[in-house]
């Protein structure tokens, strides 16, 4: 019995021993949630917060380029960039290999280069993929794939504008042209966002800008893209029919000193540059290469002679027999021209010509207008590579080197460097900055202006410009006349220096033209680089090339004409 009582007691003892430790655990459960819910409140939600709320980076969008009419140039489009926490997938092979068949990747080099960074957690899958591709890999539903807005930059025009505005690389920074130039006034200020995502990663909300974004600023260069196609089309078609190694246009203008168009040939599509492989293409001759400009500097051996006072335009130059000795060197003319006055040397290019009144008033003061109007300097445009040329500057001259220089050998220049130099002549001896920029009139007219030619002087060496495409006038190069307009200009036709020295069938071909010749407006260089085929004087070659662009320019910019044929005036006079 006793025993019985005993066991019952025992029983009850620990029913009530478990009851009561059931009770401690609910109360220290209670206690804890309360104590979670209550005193830890604070910290839990911030480590919530720090698992779901995450500061992200607001993409700046690049600045603008356009051309002086706001024709677009270079423009940035939004896109996604693909990229993966590697310490989230790299266990996933198989997600792996969906999501490289999706962005048509290599499945097994994506796998290896996601393990080999698994340490980290961002790496770039694809970069600047259009957002609804983006959309559709992000729809694939795979942990640790993410996507990124990015902008991505696009070049309109093409290869027509590729050397004078470049472009920028995958990270959006420039690296050729004006988009390097004026990267820092381009590239804009990068802003910080909260967003909240979920556990996959994906923004489920926008909480709040940190820092706002600042969109690069804008950049309107000087060229007019209609006169910038017509010149690149032009350029191109003769570079291809004369088979040449390369070629390039500037066209300038006169009163502003601002580049209207400026073309290289060969070219380059900005869009895809994968495949290049010469990477020579990729300059921009008209202003980081030189060469020798040939006859085109007799203009500046004329205008010194004038300044001399030895000379008129009307002066007589004895060219006969059409060669002559220095030394063991001989100069000649293509023909024998007899006797010339000092304007015909300009209009036949006589070698001979210029040689006799260079050895009569000596290098220095040929020289000096060449250093004048700008040869063996900089233009000034901060385009990355400008070459300033060479200009000597010997302290003894021998009778070669004086003849030489007279007719454009022993220097060299760009072809922007020889636009600016004629774009004295035409603006009556002032020379002024030349500018890739648009200018406002405020800028214009706050230009700074040398006076570097008398005027009579630069109208005198224009006036002989004129006869060169003139036939009435004794002119032979009718390829370079603009209809409707009056042209001055001067050619240039330059052997190339090879291992050995200057190669006898190898020649630059440059035209210098002005329109119209009455009151120019643009200069245009012409340079072709090497043509093939039995033309390769400048009148042949270059001289043609100026018309036609001259041509779409006068129309472009409005100019009236200024040499409209009698017949032609009697019949517009009746209507």
């Amino acid at each position: 019995m006793t025993d019985s009582r005993t066991s019952r007691f025992l029983q009850q003892w620990r029913l009530y021993l478990v009851l009561f430790a059931m009770l401690l655990c609910v109360i220290a459960i209670g206690w804890k949630v309360s104590a979670l819910h209550i005193l830890e409140r604070d910290f839990l939600q911030g480590q919530g917060d720090a698992r779901t709320i995450r500061t992200v980076p607001l993409v700046a969008n690049r600045g603008l380029i356009t051309d002086r009419n706001g024709e677009p140039l270079a423009v940035s489009t939004p896109v996604q960039s693909i990229w993966v926490n590697p310490s989230e997938i790299a266990d996933n092979r198989q997600a792996i290999l969906r999501l490289a068949d999706q962005l048509e990747l290599q499945g097994e080099v994506l796998a290896n280069n996601i393990e080999k960074n698994s340490g980290k957690e961002f790496l770039y899958i694809k970069r600047r993929l259009p957002p609804a591709d983006a959309n559709r890999i992000l729809a694939l539903d795979i942990d640790g794939v993410y996507a990124q807005q990015e902008y991505q930059r696009f070049y309109p025009q093409g290869e027509a504008a590729a050397h004078l505005v470049g472009f920028s690389n995958v990270d959006d920074i420039g690296q050729e042209g004006l988009e390097l130039t004026y990267d820092d006034w381009l590239r804009g200020v990068p802003g910080r966002r909260q967003v909240m995502k979920d556990r996959r990663g994906h923004i489920i909300e926008e909480l709040n800008t940190i820092e706002t974004a600042q969109p690069g600023k804008s950049l309107e260069l000087s060229i007019d893209f209609r006169l910038q196609n017509i010149a690149y089309r032009e350029l191109k078609e003769e570079f291809i029919t004369r088979r040449a190694k390369a070629a390039s246009v500037v066209v300038l203008d006169v009163e502003t000193g601002e580049v209207l168009a400026m073309a290289n040939q060969p070219s380059y599509n900005p869009h895809n540059k994968s495949n290049m492989t010469d990477f020579s293409v990729l300059r921009n001759r008209a202003i980081t290469d030189v060469f020798e400009p040939g006859s085109t500097a007799k203009a500046f051996t004329i205008a010194a002679a004038l300044e001399s006072g030895l000379y008129t335009p009307d002066t007589i130059v004895e060219t006969s027999p059409g060669w002559m000795m220095i030394g063991v060197d001989e100069v000649k003319d293509l023909f024998d021209y007899g006797t010339l006055t000092v304007a015909k040397v300009i209009t036949k290019s006589s070698n001979i010509g210029s040689t006799k009144i260079a050895l009569q008033i000596g290098a220095e003061p040929i020289r000096d207008v060449l250093e004048r109007v700008g040869f063996g300097q900089v233009t000034g445009t901060g385009f990355p590579g400008e070459r300033s040329g060479v200009l000597p500057n010997l302290r003894r001259w021998s009778r070669i080197e004086i003849a030489t220089l007279s007719y454009g050998y022993g220097l060299s220049t760009s072809a922007l460097q020889l636009a600016q130099a004629y774009s004295v002549i035409a603006d009556g001896g002032v020379r002024k900055p030349v500018s890739l920029l648009k200018l406002d009139q405020t800028a214009v007219s706050e230009l700074p202006r040398e006076r570097v030619l008398s005027e009579s002087i630069s109208r005198e060496v224009l006036d002989m410009l004129s006869t060169v495409v003139d036939p009435s006038r004794g002119g032979s190069v009718v390829e370079a006349n603009v209809p409707f307009y009056s042209a001055a200009g001067k050619t240039g036709t330059a052997h190339v220096v090879g291992e050995f020295g200057y190669e006898e069938y190898l020649h630059n071909s440059l035209f210098v033209g002005l329109a119209p010749a009455t009151d120019p407006k643009i200069v245009v260089v012409v340079v072709v680089n090497e043509p093939k085929g039995e033309e390769h004087y400048g009148g042949q070659v270059a001289a043609p090339v100026f018309s036609r662009i001259a041509s779409g320019a006068m129309r472009i910019l409005k100019i009236a004409p200024d040499k409209i044929p009698a017949d032609q005036t009697m019949e517009l006079s009746s209507l």
